[in-house]
């Protein structure tokens, strides 16, 4: 799998349900930044994914713009992705147009995650 396809697969993970943090390099530096939160270190990381799984669901995951390089021993990505999801304990739906980047190294036959960041675009006014 290259590093676009391991990009799709996550957004593909993430719509059903599946765990994510295999995506992630286990390592003491891996960083994901979400929409609300800063995990650092696989074990943050990895938690964080958990909890994530655990109390959300039905989700939407729509790329509108990847773009990814891929090198020898690094990729990077951008991406505008709309995507939505429903909070189960607060029984609330959230949808945001948002932005991705990251990171990924090759290990062995597969591109793991090194480092992630989801935002929301600002809007004044």
């Amino acid at each position: 799998m290259n590093a676009a396809e391991t990009v799709r697969e996550y957004y593909e993970a993430l719509r059903r349900g599946e765990p994510l943090y295999p995506y992630f390099a286990e390592r003491s530096d891996v960083v994901k930044f979400g929409v609300g939160e800063r995990l650092v270190g696989y074990d943050a990381v990895a938690e964080g994914l958990r909890e994530q799984s655990r109390t959300t669901e039905d989700w939407t995951v729509e790329s509108c713009d990847l773009r990814v390089t891929e090198g020898d021993d690094h990729a990077y990505f951008s991406d505008s992705v709309q995507m939505a999801w429903t909070d189960r304990a607060a029984d609330h739906e959230y949808a945001f147009s948002t932005r991705w980047s990251g990171t990924l190294e090759p290990r062995a036959d597969e591109w793991l995650f090194v480092g992630m960041h989801v935002s929301t675009p600002y809007a004044d006014g």
